[in-house]
This record gives C-alpha cells, sequence and structure tokens, in this order.
C-alpha cells in the first residue's frame, strides 16, 4: 500500500472502532504488517474468504470492480463499446464490444454454476465469504468523506458482488493461456461465403505468428524465472526461488496474503485480485512457484462445411449444425448490440482471417478452437490443497491426481527433504504425435510452418478428437504418467523455455509436440539461469540459510547475458569507422550491468533491438547445438555489414530521442512515488536481462502497464520452520503507482531490502504493524 493508501484505511478502521486486541475464536483478524501486507487469521473457511475479500477491496477496490464489470460482460455500457482497458492483462486490450461478446458467450450463468458445482465445500465457501468481505468493504467505504474514499467509489460500475463474479473471475484466469489469447478472434467469428484462398495467397504469416508467439498475454516476456535446489547445493534441504516477471496493474497483478486458520491451513504468498486462495508461496512444510510454461493448452479443429449452409458442418460424412446463439451486450444509452455467437462440438468458432486469409472462414472451411481449461475447474483447489501439503510428497501427489494447474510449470521443496521437484503436469490437450500426423487436414501444413506447436487436427473425422485417457482427471487431458517432470537432489530450473532442460544433466525428452518441444534453443535469460544455478552449485554454500543468502543478491544482479556472450565479438563487427567511434567506447566500457548509474546499458537496448532484424542462421557462427546447448549458438559470423548498421540505428535512436549515449540507466528507468523519480535496475527479456523491467511498446518509464520482477520468494526450511523472504516490486495497493504516492514495498525492492516474512503467530505480533478485528 502507498502511504496515503495506509492512512486511507487506518482512518477507516479508527471510523468503524477496528483497531483492538486480537480476535477471538469466532472473529476474523487481519494484521498488517511491513509493506501493507495481510495476515488473515479466521476459525472457519468462511472466515478466511471475508479476511481476504475484505483486504484486496481494501486496497484495490477500483482495480476490482472494473475487473467484475469485465467478466460479466458490460464494459461497453460503462465504457463505451470502443474503448479498451486502461491496463494490460492475460485477456488483453481488445475493445470493450469484443471482451463484452466473448465474456457474455462463455462465461454465462450455465457456465457459473458448473464452476460453483466443482468446487470442495471449504472452496465454495471461501468464495462466499470473499463476496461477504469486499460486500462489508465497500458498504463501509460509503461512509468515507468523498476526498478519502476510493476514487471509483460513487461512480455507477462499482456495485456489490456475488459469487458468480467470482466463479467469472476463476474462469477468467484459467483461460490465459488459450481462450483469453484469441478473444477478437472469437468475438467477430461469422460465416462467410467467399471461395478459399490458397493458404500461401495474400498471406502475412508475420502477423498470425505474432500471435501466437507469447504463451500469455500480447507482450514477449511474460513469465518468470524459476531455481530449486536440491541436497547437492545446499548440502541438505532445498532452497526455492520465485520470480515472476508479472503485470504491476489491472486485474491478473498479485497480491500478497497469509492466510491462516489454526489446525487446518497456515499458507502465504500470492494470489491473482479477485482469488481467494494463494497461488505461489509456502507454508510450514512446503513451497512452490511457477513460470508460464512453452505447452499449448488449446489446439484447432478444420471443419469441412455443409456445401449448402457455412453453419453446419461434416463429421464422418453427415451434417451437423453449428449451435448458434445470440449475444445481447447492453449500451449506456439504454440500446444494445447483438452478435450471433457459433459454436461446433469441439469449441467456438474463430475467424484468423485479420491475421492470415488462409485461416478465415469462408464458403468451404472454418477453424474451431478448443481449450482444455475452459473445462478444467480443479485449479483454484488445487491451489487450496497445496496450501494445506505437509510434506513434499503430500505436494506431489495432489499434482498427479489433479493435473489441474493451467498454464504453468510448477517447482517445489519440502521440510527436511533433500530433493527439489519440477513438473509441467496440468491440463493440457492428448494429442500424440501419431495423432497430429494422422489427423492432419488440408491446412495443418501451412499452419506448421507459422507455429509447429499447435495441434490443428482435421474436424471433420470424428476420431480426431483429442484422446480420452480413463487414468486423466478430464475428457480430452493428457493422464499425469504423459508428461514432464523430475524429481532430484540437484537443481531444477525454468525461464519460460520447454521442460527440455529443466536439469542439463536429466534432459526430458520423448514428450508429445503439445507440451512445448525439445532441443530448441534457450533463451539469454534461460542460459543464464542456467549459469547462475551452476556457479551455486559449484560454491557448495554449505547450508540452506547460506545458499539462500547468494540466491537473493545473484537474482537482483541485473546481469545482461546477452552481452556477455555476444558484446565483444558483436563490437569487433561493428566497430571500426569513425562515426561509430564514440559508441563502440560506450559500450566497451560498459560492465553489462543495469544498475542505475550503469553508462551503456540504454545504448545496448537499442542496438540489441535493432539486431533483431537479422536472422539467427545468418547472424551467429555457430549455430545452436542441441548437443551443446548451454554453449550455443555462440560467436557472430564475420563480414556482416547489418552488424554496423545495427548500430547505427541504435545511436540514431538515442540521438533522435536527445539521450546521451552514456547516459546512466537512471535517467530513464525510473518509477515515480511521492511526485519524483524513483531509479530501479534490469531491462526486457528481450535484451537479454534475468532481471526482468520492462515497459511493453519500448520506454523507460515504469507504471501499472509494465512488466518485470513482481512477487519475488526465496524459501528454505530450517529446524524451526519456514525462513522466507520476498519482495512486491509493485507495491500492495492499486495506488501505489499513481505517480504521487509513496509506497514502502517499492521503495525496498529499490533497494534491493528483502522482508525477513514474519509467518508464525508470535513473529506476526512482534512485527509492527496494526490489528483490524473483523466480526458477522
Amino acid at each position: 500500500m502507498g502511504i496515503r493508501h495506509v492512512w486511507l484505511w487506518v482512518a477507516l478502521a479508527a471510523v468503524l472502532g477496528l483497531l483492538t486486541a486480537p480476535a477471538s475464536a469466532a472473529e476474523v483478524r487481519l494484521r498488517r504488517t511491513a509493506d501493507g501486507v495481510v495476515h488473515v487469521r479466521a476459525a472457519d473457511w468462511r472466515g478466511l474468504g471475508l479476511g481476504a475479500g475484505y483486504a484486496q477491496a481494501q486496497d484495490a477496490l477500483c482495480t476490482l470492480a472494473d475487473a467484475f464489470v469485465t467478466f460479466e460482460g458490460r464494459r461497453s455500457q460503462y465504457f463505451g463499446p470502443q474503448a479498451r482497458p486502461a491496463h494490460p492483462s492475460t485477456f488483453g486490450r481488445a475493445p470493450n464490444l469484443e471482451l463484452d461478446v466473448f465474456f457474455r458467450a462463455e462465461a454465462d450463468d450455465a457456465l457459473v454454476q458448473r464452476y460453483r458445482d466443482a468446487q470442495p465445500p471449504a472452496l465454495r465457501q471461501m468464495v462466499d465469504g470473499y463476496v461477504a468481505g469486499y460486500n462489508r468493504y465497500l458498504r463501509q467505504a460509503g461512509r468515507l468523506p468523498a476526498a478519502r474514499a476510493p476514487a471509483c467509489l460513487r461512480q455507477p460500475w462499482v456495485r456489490a458482488i456475488s459469487d458468480a463474479d467470482l466463479y467469472r473471475r476463476m474462469f477468467a484466469a484459467s483461460i490465459a493461456g488459450g481462450y483469453a489469447r484469441f478473444i477478437p478472434e472469437l468475438a467477430k467469428a461469422a460465416p462467410a461465403t467467399t471461395p478459399p484462398p490458397q493458404t500461401g495467397e495474400g498471406g502475412d504469416s508475420g502477423r498470425l505468428a505474432a500471435l501466437l508467439s507469447h504463451s500469455i498475454g500480447e507482450s514477449a516476456g511474460l513469465g518468470s524465472n524459476m531455481l530449486a535446489f536440491g541436497r547437492e547445493a545446499s548440502g541438505a534441504d532445498g532452497v526455492l526461488l520465485g520470480n515472476p516477471h508479472w503485470y504491476w496493474g489491472g486485474p491478473d497483478r498479485f497480491y500478497q496474503m497469509h492466510l491462516t486458520i489454526p489446525g487446518k491451513i497456515d499458507v502465504a504468498g500470492v494470489a491473482f485480485l479477485g482469488i481467494p486462495v494463494v497461488m505461489l508461496g509456502f507454508n510450514q512444510q512446503v513451497a512452490w512457484s511457477h513460470t508460464v510454461s512453452a505447452a499449448r493448452r488449446f489446439g484447432l479443429f478444420e471443419l469441412a462445411l455443409d456445401p449448402a449452409d457455412p453453419t453446419r458442418y461434416l463429421v464422418d460424412g453427415r451434417s451437423e449444425a453449428m449451435q448458434q446463439r445470440e449475444i445481447v451486450v447492453p449500451l449506456a444509452d439504454g440500446g444494445s448490440v447483438r452478435r450471433m455467437h457459433y459454436r461446433s462440438r469441439y469449441g467456438p468458432l474463430i475467424d484468423l482471417a485479420g491475421r492470415h486469409p488462409a485461416f478465415g472462414w469462408n464458403g468451404q472451411r472454418a477453424l474451431a478452437l478448443r481449450d482444455i481449461n475452459s473445462d478444467n475447474f480443479r485449479i483454484f483447489s488445487n491451489f487450496l490443497a497445496w496450501g494445506q501439503a505437509r510434506s513434499l510428497d503430500e505436494f506431489i501427489a495432489i499434482q498427479r491426481r489433479g493435473t489441474a494447474t493451467p498454464w504453468v510449470n510448477t517447482a517445489a521443496i519440502g521440510r527436511g527433504d533433500p530433493r527439489v521437484w519440477y513438473a509441467d503436469m496440468g491440463a493440457a490437450p492428448n494429442v500424440p504425435d501419431a495423432l497430429r500426423s494422422a489427423c492432419a487436414g488440408k491446412l495443418a501444413g501451412a499452419f506448421a510452418t507459422v507455429d509447429r506447436l499447435t495441434p490443428l487436427l482435421d474436424g471433420s473425422r470424428s476420431a480426431c478428437d483429442w484422446q480420452v485417457d480413463t487414468q486423466a482427471a478430464q475428457a480430452g487431458a493428457l493422464p499425469a504418467s504423459a508428461m514432464p517432470s523430475l524429481l532430484t537432489e540437484r537443481y531444477v530450473a525454468n525461464m519460460n523455455d520447454s521442460y527440455w532442460l529443466t536439469q542439463p544433466a536429466t534432459p526430458l525428452e520423448g514428450y508429445p509436440l503439445v507440451l512445448g518441444g525439445e532441443r530448441k534453443p534457450l533463451s539469454p535469460r534461460a542460459r543464464h539461469g542456467h549459469r547462475l544455478a551452476a556457479a551455486l552449485m559449484q560454491e557448495q554454500s554449505g547450508s540452506p540459510a547460506g545458499l539462500a543468502q547468494r540466491l537473493m543478491r545473484a537474482t537482483l544482479e541485473p546481469r545482461n547475458e546477452a552481452a556477455l556472450l555476444f558484446k565483444q565479438a558483436l563490437l569487433d563487427q561493428a566497430c571500426g569507422s569513425a562515426d561509430l567511434e564514440q559508441a563502440c567506447g560506450v559500450l566497451r566500457r560498459w560492465g553489462d550491468n543495469a544498475d542505475p548509474d550503469d553508462r551503456g546499458a540504454l545504448l545496448w537496448d537499442a542496438f540489441w533491438s535493432e539486431l533483431d532484424a537479422i536472422p539467427a542462421a545468418e547472424l551467429y557462427a555457430t549455430p545452436f547445438a542441441p548437443a551443446a546447448p548451454l554453449q550455443t549458438p555462440a560467436g557472430i559470423r564475420a563480414g556482416d555489414r547489418r552488424v554496423a548498421q545495427a548500430l547505427q540505428r541504435a545511436v540514431a535512436q538515442l540521438t533522435q530521442k536527445g539521450w546521451a549515449l552514456d547516459a546512466p540507466l537512471r535517467s530513464q528507468l525510473t518509477v515515480r512515488q511521492g511526485g519524483a523519480a524513483l531509479a530501479l535496475f534490469g531491462g526486457c527479456h528481450d535484451s537479454g536481462y534475468f532481471t526482468v523491467m520492462c515497459q511493453p511498446g519500448g520506454g523507460y518509464a515504469m507504471d501499472a502497464n509494465t512488466h518485470g520482477n513482481s512477487y519475488l520468494q526465496v524459501v528454505y526450511f530450517g529446524k524451526d520452520g519456514v525462513h522466507a523472504h520476498t519482495l512486491l516490486a509493485h507495491g500492495q495497493g492499486e495506488t501505489a503507482l499513481d505517480g504521487s504516492s509513496s509506497d514502502p514495498a517499492i521503495a525496498r525492492y529499490a533497494r534491493r531490502d528483502w522482508l525477513r516474512f514474519p509467518f508464525t503467530e508470535q513473529q506476526i505480533m512482534n512485527a509492527p504493524g496494526v490489528t483490524q478485528v473483523l466480526r458477522e
């Protein structure tokens, strides 16, 4: 929370008489410690949800209210049909009308009921409690003077919520790796009578490739770093780094909380706003983290249309009608927009003609999209079960049994356990490579040249649907036994590349292509992560505590792996002419870091971005070799004039902006706090940084549109229980990034001062803070 928000909360609590002694067994206690972290203690599941909902509303009422409007499909009514959401999220920033059509079609009352019915009693009670807590804060905030109330409080779109709002929110998070990536293409899909173009005719494969290149959201670099070290590195139990590179604003940003029911659950970590359970975190026995997986959680089906009717399609020679449903989107003036939504037996119709005409809905062919997570209602009950896990073995058993995680890899450690666990084990399409080959339709070959991972199967044959395995948790999903995992005493790592090189000594191979592929080049960020892990293995820190301290320092050392690997060779190619003498001198003196006072990082970012125009096969002297994945590609091909031209363009970029070539990073990479610029460190994934701090579309002024280091945790276990150090780079409250607030969590991140997380009841009560009690 920002300082202003802290005092707003304290003022509200004082007005309502809520700053009291610790709660009794029948009450819900909220204890705020350093940086606004909330510790919720309750006697039952409903009370735990009530505390979580109340606290999240205190810190992010306007963000949550806006999100609930989105998931209900009413953005056009309140914000206009052509406007877009203010901040990036997993569902993108499509025009409001397209978002409304999609959510009204896919997150309807029937979906809500199915989601509700699938939840265990404990989670349903938490949802009901969250709703009550959110609504309670909303009522109480209405008693504040306008100057102290949340900015959105009296807007017509801010309303009390029901459990349906939370189940729609859960669904939206579930489909982030599938439907949410294609909302405009789903919302606008409609039949056409035009003949199909040739697969190469008028095609812009680059636009389609760009759509499919990101596993989540609309920007490169969304994901995480994740490292877990076993006994061979620590000398004892495991040590875990969780380092998500995630949204700083909007509904999908992380919220830090600690949830306790004595004797039932005691777990801390983060969740997306609007989610009542910890999604990534730790308890007294286990700790876990996630990265965005390279696996495809969706697939396409090519439909052969009935020549007599473009809303019918052929399956095994028989004509089958699409389901048609009129979607009515209300507008502010009382009018409405009506769209027809089409669905096949495989899933909703999708029109990719705007990306490539060959993959549009025409008179002969159409495509349907299937998202495995649209029917995966196990996700948040899985997180709740992990929060109660009593050992690493129990954690693993929960994951194997449910295969519930939606679009992430997982790493975990356990107390008293020398092993570490990795798995890309969640809901994934059961599309073996043999099925992909046998069921390739007319479009499959052309599509594979754009994206070889996504299966495009022949929908005219029922045998080409995703396979059903009786051991899987849901129809059409892979069973746990068919997905990659590793239990080792060395280390596991993932930086959003595929599962293949989780542990270089034990490559994971032989899995279906839909899971992300194998024997592919690693990103510079991934190579840095493995280099860091290998160095820590060799150091033999002597104890989990020693390893954790070294890991905390190394995680926030903003080294640029691309510069370490290629800068010298690039400068050998580019330098020599008088017009580049100054630029070459700046880059030679630069120490390959992105700390605030480093000079050369800005020029390097521009240089590396310009080098993207050179295909990798033409740039590197030694191409990638699967037998040497951590050493290749290597070197720069001699005699390529394009390298010098790229540096010339980089110099022109900075000159046009009025920046000195040797300007320190602090002159640009900042976040506004208390009306002043606070210098930050790091850079974009695309530029080769392990420590990510990035503004999509360019720019260096970090704000609620930023993605990068968000929640960070380094966790290990001692004889006295869990030891966790955390950071929340973007702060806890929605006003933290408004420019005028001064948020202590952001300041802590900027000075790299890890917070020793108070976990036990004694630690919490001994920590400076404020206690609030909620009574039913």
